[in-house]
């Protein structure tokens, strides 16, 4: 099989060496995969708790998609209308766009956020500060 031309290397990260932290958006975050070897993209696992919101938010240069896991959520980006999202939706971010999440639900409501290129903190820009 032919080389390509990314600088991607094969490998296996395990998720054992994965911790949650609460990150000031509002919501529990787990890197999944985050790391300057794979500068492509970025992948967390986000938790929100029953009745919470986040920040609202943009992400600088930085596009980003919601793979809804489990629960039942509010997503709110740009001038879009509030839109219901469950477990298999898949919530599509440009870059400089406005955004939060709302928990509506009971249960937990988890997603990955996948981040292209990888998810930095300059990236991060918090719209309520």
């Amino acid at each position: 099989m032919a080389s390509s031309a990314s600088s991607m290397n094969a490998c296996i990260k395990p998720q054992a060496s994965a911790q949650e932290y609460f990150f000031v958006e509002g919501c529990f975050i787990t890197e999944l995969s985050n790391s300057s070897d794979d500068a492509d993209v970025s992948v967390v696992r986000a938790r929100v708790e029953p009745g919470k919101t986040t920040r609202w938010h943009c992400l600088r240069d930085t596009g980003e998609r919601y793979v809804m896991l489990q629960g039942v959520g509010s997503v709110e980006i740009g001038e879009l209308p509030p839109h219901r999202v469950t477990a298999g939706d898949v919530v599509i971010i440009p870059p400089q766009v406005r955004q939060r999440i709302s928990n509506i639900g009971t249960d937990d409501l988890v997603f990955l956020a996948i981040c292209s290129p990888r998810f930095t903190d300059a990236a991060y820009v918090d719209l309520e500060a």
